[in-house]
Formats: C-alpha cells, structure tokens, sequence
C-alpha cells in the first residue's frame, strides 16, 4: 500500500465537500452552470474591496529591494503592530504587536496552537457542528478530538461542555460566528465558559486554553455583535483570517493573537514562532502582509450577504424547512426530513448541490452555503420545494 492508512481514512471522512464540489462539476458541464444550483462551497463570491485593488497595485510596483524577502518568522513587526491596535479596541485588550503572530490563514494559526500546545494524547473539546478539518488539525499534532454537541439552536452548552473536561483537557476550540450554522455565541456564554475553564484548570492543576477561530467575525446581521474571548479568558488565543472579510481565501493569510496575561506568554510565542518555521510555512505571504497592514479597518460589503440571507431564508420557508436563522458567516443549517445523506441525493436530482450535515458532526441536517448570486438562490425555490415534497412521500 503507498498511501498511510490513516491517510485514507481520513479522505473518505472529509469527502463530503469535495464530493459536492466535483459533482457539481460534472452537472454544470452536462446541463450547463446556469442550470445548477450549487450551494455547496464557502468560497466568497463578494469581491474584494476596491482599496485592496488600490494597495495591491501600489505594493506590487514597489522595487525596493528585500521587498519579497524573508522577514522575521512571525512577521512584518509594522504589520503586526497595525494589527494589534485593530485587535486592542476589538477585544478591549491592549495588546502589542509581540504578542501578535502573521500565518498562512487561520487554518495555519490553528496548527501552530496546536503545535505548540498539545502532547500526545492530549484533548481537545470541539463543539459540534464545527468545520470538517478540526479533526484532522487536531491529529497532526498527536491529539485527540473530544466533540461536544451545541444545544437545539446551535448555542453552547455549558453543561455538556463541563462533563467532557477531564485532566487531558488541553484546549476548548469554540467557532463563532459558527460555520456551518451562522451562530454567534452570546457574551454571557463565552463569559461562563471562560469562568469553567479557569474553575478547572485551578481544580486539575493544569491550564486549559481557550481558543476562538474567527474568520467570520466581521460578517454578522441585525446589528449582532461578537463577544471577546479575551475578556473573558486570561487563557485564550485568537485564531482568524481576512479569507472571508476581505474575500481573499486564495491568498492565504491570516493571523493569531495571544492574551497579554496568558500563562508562560513568552514561551508560548516563542513555541508559536518556531511552528510556523518548522512546519513549513516560514513565514506568511510577504506581499499580502504588506497589503492588509493598510486594511484592518476595511471589509467587504456585508449588506449583499445580508440581502442573500433574507431571500434564502424566503425560499427555505417556502418549501418548509426548519432551520435556526443564521446571525453571521454566510451559511444556514436546516433540518431535513429523513437520512441527509438520502435528502441530498434528492436535491442533487433537482440540480441542487448542498453538502450533508455528518460532514460536520450533524447528521440529519444539511449545510447550505448563500455567498452564490442573488438570482441562483431565486431560481432554485422550486426545485427546493419540489425536493421536499418528494423527501415526505
């Protein structure tokens, strides 16, 4: 056999998307993409903001010499500087750009946490539903996923949260607002969390991180708000990205962000730093660093996801579904009737894509991503409610 067992293992785990993905390929070249309803991938479709155009051309005619150089492994310090006074007054922290780090996305922030934090065997809480790579993020570096569900609106459970610490608890990795379902946990929530958290790691003798992955922070709707993990966890990192705020996911870049008072501090950055070298990554794209220093202040327009969002839920209420309005990111999780796995098959028969829940820890529900054109979402209501009546026959 040339391919790890665990390798394998792991492909026909997180195939789900990419199975939508492939499928939807081959649908669109048989019956053409203006017939196809894909709502299967988080790829934003909003574009970027006009100034990033505008920066981007100026930096890319720069050349001065050492422009595209290596620089120090956890980044540009003016970069991280610029960063660290957007994340001050985001988390009500002062934080300075030592405790900031620049990474290949918020999926190579989440590897350098768990890098530099886990032992083999160590635990790590994930909140189900939660993004399909925790798992394996998790893997990589010897530890072991501990899932965790969310009450019946998505929302944290304290209760079922308290039950699964134990003294392998290392980190409580929370998504907020939450792919796949749009939620964003209430400050009260993260408050409590942060308080059991500080409760058991004084009973264990240990610490147990917490952890916020907020790519999504700055899509939110009605006026919602993201609570501070900072505020409430001397123990937290931030783990984030501007794939989703200023739609640059093919860029790879991200960053994360450690608490000033976070225990042993310096040696945890200096365990972060030394990561991002050793895992490959070296360093975060030199040319995007220089772009999104002059951007901490910019964002997408959120208003035509907001608009998606309402038009969306139109047509889910149409056909009957039972689903928890999203409050950010630019997904919706419905339940469905029956397998969801066997529903999607049905909306693949009606040339809708969607990607079942289990690929996310759910089953039974399906995950529905709205960042597509207005006029897919339009279209697709009829076939949406002809799928369900053909799922409750």
């Amino acid at each position: 056999m040339t391919v790890a067992r665990k390798m394998q293992q792991f492909a026909e785990r997180s195939s789900w998307i990419r199975k939508m993905f492939e499928e939807g390929a081959k649908m669109k070249a048989r019956y053409g993409p203006d017939n196809i309803f894909d709502f299967s991938l988080g790829n934003p479709n909003v574009p970027p903001p006009p100034r990033f155009f505008e920066v981007l051309r100026e930096l890319a005619a720069d050349d001065k010499p050492g422009a595209h150089g290596y620089m120090p492994n956890g980044g540009f310090p003016y970069v991280r500087e610029a960063l660290a006074r957007r994340l001050s007054a985001e988390q009500g922290i002062d934080l300075d750009q030592g405790e900031v780090l620049m990474t290949c996305g918020a999926a190579g922030a989440i590897n350098l946490v768990m890098k530099a934090l886990l032992d083999p065997g160590d635990e790590v809480i994930i909140l189900s539903p939660f993004f399909v790579e925790y798992e394996f993020y998790i893997d990589n570096h010897g530890g072991k996923s501990r899932i965790v569900p969310t009450d019946s609106e998505f929302n944290l459970d304290l209760r079922a949260i308290e039950r699964a610490l134990n003294e392998k608890t290392k980190i409580v990795l929370i998504n907020s607002p939450n792919n796949p379902t749009g939620q964003i946990y209430s400050r009260e929530s993260v408050r409590r969390l942060g308080r059991l958290l500080e409760r058991f790691s004084e009973k264990l003798c240990t610490t147990i991180y917490l952890v916020a992955d907020e790519p999504y922070r700055k899509i939110v709707y009605d006026g919602g708000e993201v609570p501070s993990v900072m505020a409430a966890s001397r123990n937290s990192i931030i783990v984030s990205s501007y794939s989703k705020d200023l739609s640059l996911p093919g860029e790879r870049i991200g960053y994360l962000a450690v608490h000033p008072e976070i225990k042993q501090k310096q040696l945890l950055i200096d365990a972060l730093t030394l990561a991002n070298r050793i895992l490959g990554f070296v360093n975060a794209p030199a040319l995007m660093q220089r772009v999104v220093e002059q951007l901490q202040d910019v964002t997408v327009d959120t208003g035509v996801y907001a608009r998606r969002r309402e038009t969306f839920c139109a047509v889910l209420d149409a056909a009957g579904f039972d689903y928890t309005k999203p409050k950010g990111a630019f997904y919706v999780f419905p339940k469905v009737p029956g397998d969801d796995v066997e529903f999607c098959t049905i909306l693949q028969q009606e040339k809708i894509l969607a990607v079942p829940g289990r690929g996310f820890g759910a089953p039974g529900f399906i995950r529905l991503a709205f960042c597509v054109d207005d006029s897919v979402i339009e279209r697709s209501a009829d076939a949406f409610k002809r799928a369900m009546a053909r799922a409750r026959t």
